[in-house]
């Protein structure tokens, strides 16, 4: 496939403009701010631009071009809804004033009580990009809320063996120690383990529920009980409220601190980095540390952005956030209503236990029991047919289906980790197991066709190292 510069034709364009019908302006500026040479720009027609965004498109794998059972990823399908109504809101800029946008800060103000609700939260901010943004927040709050309380012995923050890689990484960056919790037989936290090393030392422990294994942590309430006892901080990664949304709630639990994936629970485009969104939503106690602005309103039924928040963590992002995936999941949240939200779990739980079930004869389940919206498969067993769980990923995308998570989490050798989510259908699902299946058969009849995947994609296998480290953005 060509570049877009390299099907540029001298004095070609996409767009014409007026005759000037206004009087000519001239600005003096700068020397050294004025442009020495003209830009590299691709002189091409709008069909030309048209073609090239579509090809593009098409060499992609989406939601929208075939399933993508991605584990703690949640990419389900996104309504084209959500999206018209993000575009109803394309000419706001953040430097308005308040006066010119309150339908704005009234669906961030609605959408900040809907999270609330949903997590059972007192308070929430929208402004974390991302996840991992959203735990960081979590952790400068945990750090603003022992300094302002004494506890000057706190420095450590707990976490299982089974968590997401950016919460010991989050935990860190905010100046804590990382201390792992080893997990038990049965995929959970390890109780007595667990109170090994929970002491006054401690100031948080960050836990994922369901977990990265898609089993629901049992325990929790105890758990709670032990952290609070030692006026520790319960934090939730909510990556997984895709499998408990309106059944119950991380505040119900004894957490304190909660941070969301909008982009994912809450339906919207994301992957390779964006957009995304981790609203935090915390504890009365907590309120005060949560980074300012938050939208409020006040007497006269007027919006606001109310910087009054004295013992703030800070400002953790340039204006007020990913505004556009708020709006898609604004959108997303009433057009589910309290019994489609609950619904949407119920069917992604579902979905990923029929999945369990159909493939459980012929392949490894690690935790084989009922889970939540994922489960994981330990591909050890592949060796002795000469692959490994990477090869038959990359089979996978010569079938239009986009590989699952691998090697993740840690304890589980050879991991794969499929989530179907709520929005396939049984047909779908059923593909899915046909196909499966079909792999596995190639790897005991003929593994070199998985050795050599893909062979159907645009790009056959990279060398996933360089890949990340050396970019090369041509076709």
């Amino acid at each position: 496939m060509k570049l877009i510069f390299e099907k540029s034709k001298e004095g070609r364009t996409a767009f014409s403009l007026p005759k000037l019908d206004v009087p000519e302006v001239k600005i003096e500026l700068e020397n050294e701010l004025l442009r020495k040479e003209e830009p590299n720009l691709p002189q091409v027609n709008e069909l030309e631009v048209v073609r090239h965004y579509n090809e593009l498109e098409r060499k992609n794998h989406s939601v929208d071009s075939g399933f993508y059972p991605l584990g703690s990823c949640t990419m389900k399908y996104n309504p084209m809804l959500n999206e018209e109504m993000a575009n109803l809101f394309n000419n706001i800029h953040p430097y308005l004033d308040e006066e010119q946008v309150q339908g704005a800060l009234e669906l961030m103000y609605n959408l900040q009580k809907y999270l609330g609700e949903i997590t059972g939260m007192d308070a929430v901010t929208l402004q974390p990009a991302a996840g991992a943004h959203g735990e960081l927040t979590g952790m400068l709050i945990v750090r603003k809320y022992i300094e302002d309380n004494g506890y000057t012995n706190k420095t450590k923050v707990i976490l299982p063996d089974s968590a997401h890689g950016t919460n010991p990484a989050s935990a860190k960056m905010a100046g804590f120690d990382v201390v792992e919790v080893k997990s038990g037989s049965d995929g959970r936290v390890d109780l007595e383990e667990f109170k090994k090393v929970m002491d006054d030392s401690v100031a948080a422990i960050m836990l994922t529920n369901p977990n990265t294994l898609g089993l629901f942590e049992k325990d929790i309430l105890e758990i709670a009980r032990l952290a609070h006892e030692h006026n520790a901080l319960l934090y939730y990664d909510g990556a997984n409220l895709n499998a408990i949304m309106g059944k119950v709630r991380p505040g119900d639990m004894g957490f304190d601190i909660v941070h969301l994936n909008l982009h994912k629970t809450f339906s919207t485009p994301h992957g390779m980095g964006g957009p995304g969104s981790g609203p935090v939503g915390v504890k009365e106690k907590l309120k005060d540390y949560l980074p300012k602005p938050i939208v409020d309103i006040n007497e006269d039924g007027k919006y606001f952005f109310n910087y009054d928040i004295p013992k703030s963590c800070g400002r953790l992002r340039t204006f007020y956030g990913n505004f556009s995936v708020m709006v898609r999941a604004y959108t997303y949240i009433l057009m589910m209503g309290k019994e489609g939200l609950k619904f949407a779990s119920e069917m992604a739980v579902l979905n990923a236990n029929y999945l369990r079930k159909k493939l459980e004869k012929e392949f490894d389940i690690a935790y084989d029991e009922i889970c939540k919206h994922e489960f994981v498969i330990d591909g050890s067993f592949l060796k002795e047919y000469g692959v490994k769980t990477l090869d038959f990923a990359k089979r996978l995308l010569d079938y239009g289906i986009h590989p699952p998570t691998i090697y993740f989490p840690l304890i589980v050798h050879e991991a794969m980790m499929i989530e179907p989510t709520e929005t396939e259908s049984k047909e779908e699902l059923d593909r899915f197991v046909e196909v499966m299946h079909k792999i596995l058969e190639e790897a005991k009849t003929d593994p070199e066709i998985l050795k050599g995947a893909p062979r159907n994609t645009p790009v056959r296998r990279l060398n996933e190292t360089i890949a990340n480290k050396q970019l090369k953005l041509r076709g």
